[in-house]
């Protein structure tokens, strides 16, 4: 086999790799910003994708976060591969801070903060029991409202970020092109 270890991992060495990877987390993080730059599109393209990711991402449809991107970035005329890869921004370890943040934002705007809050271990004990009937007005009401704005400003935040950087890409690989291409059409003509 080409890429084999000489010497097989252990299992301490295959825990630490899982935990804490070698490369660090970045390298994720920077490969997956790297594919979304060098799609092919226009940088509102782009920027659109990347935004409908954001803020699907920021509601608490945990299951639904690709498909609300895909649709938006549809709706939108936004990137669709970029909808889908900006997605990633809801994943495990944003996840409970997203869903505590809406959750959050809902209480003060509707504000039904004056009411006793509910604990996680109430509203897993409702979950435990189905009754959404009960958790509609003190859990998701709050939590829908609350996404609201939270995807618009994260929509908002990452479609600036987004157009500037495929913008600014999308510059910088044209001036690389470019300066290929012309050494050789100077080059031919001084030979003329």
């Amino acid at each position: 086999m080409l890429f084999r270890r000489k010497k097989p991992a252990t299992l301490s060495g295959k825990l630490r790799e899982f935990l804490w990877p070698r490369k660090g987390f970045s390298r994720g993080l920077r490969y997956m910003s790297m594919r979304v730059l060098r799609l092919s599109s226009s940088p509102h393209s782009i920027a659109v994708g990347v935004a409908a990711g954001a803020a699907s991402s920021a509601t608490p449809f945990v299951g639904l976060h690709i498909v609300i991107a895909l649709a938006l970035a549809y709706l939108l005329s936004g990137n669709l591969i970029a909808a889908g890869i900006s997605t990633a921004l809801a994943n495990p370890l944003t996840i409970p801070v997203i869903l505590a943040a809406t959750y959050e934002l809902g209480v003060i705007l509707l504000g039904t903060s004056d009411r006793a809050a509910l604990s996680g271990h109430d509203i897993l004990d409702m979950l435990r029991h189905l009754e959404l009937t009960h958790l509609w007005t003190p859990v998701l009401k709050p939590m829908l409202v609350g996404s609201l704005p939270l995807a618009a400003l994260s929509a908002l935040f990452f479609y600036v970020i987004a157009f500037y950087a495929a913008k600014l890409f999308q510059a910088r690989r044209q001036v690389r092109r470019q300066s290929r291409i012309h050494p050789r059409v100077a080059g031919s003509a001084d030979s003329l």
